[in-house]
């Protein structure tokens, strides 16, 4: 399992509110998702922040949209994109705090394998004995 699917698994084992969740880069490329397909997602909540971004005029760290049905929240962290949906009524800074941490969690696991050797050493403290 990446890094990015092992930030989406905790997520959704964290907070009960979110539904469903993908992370993607700016250009739209899904490293991860709990959706079977989650490209139809990915460009709604593209278009969404282009419109939103429009309307506030700069880009967006993090935005919710809400109906009675439910929510969608975004959270972008440089390139990095999380998306997700919720039920009706969500805890919005418990979501919002949940999301920024599974982008962190993403994005701090994919910076260490950049940095990790490609063969490590053996583990020197394991006992011979």
């Amino acid at each position: 399992m990446g890094a990015a699917d092992q930030a989406l698994a905790d997520l959704t084992e964290i907070s009960s509110q979110v539904e469903a969740a993908a992370l993607f880069d700016a250009k739209g490329k899904v490293s991860a998702s709990t959706l079977e397909d989650p490209e139809p997602f990915v460009r709604a909540v593209q278009n969404l922040l282009a419109a939103a971004g429009e309307v506030g005029g700069g880009s967006l760290a993090q935005l919710e949209a809400a109906t009675p049905e439910g929510s969608v929240f975004v959270v972008r962290e440089g390139a990095a994109t999380i998306a997700a949906t919720t039920l009706a009524e969500p805890t919005v800074a418990l979501v919002f705090y949940d999301l920024k941490t599974a982008l962190r969690a993403a994005s701090t696991a994919k910076q260490a394998a950049r940095r990790r050797p490609e063969t490590e050493p053996p583990d020197e403290d394991a006992d011979a004995s």
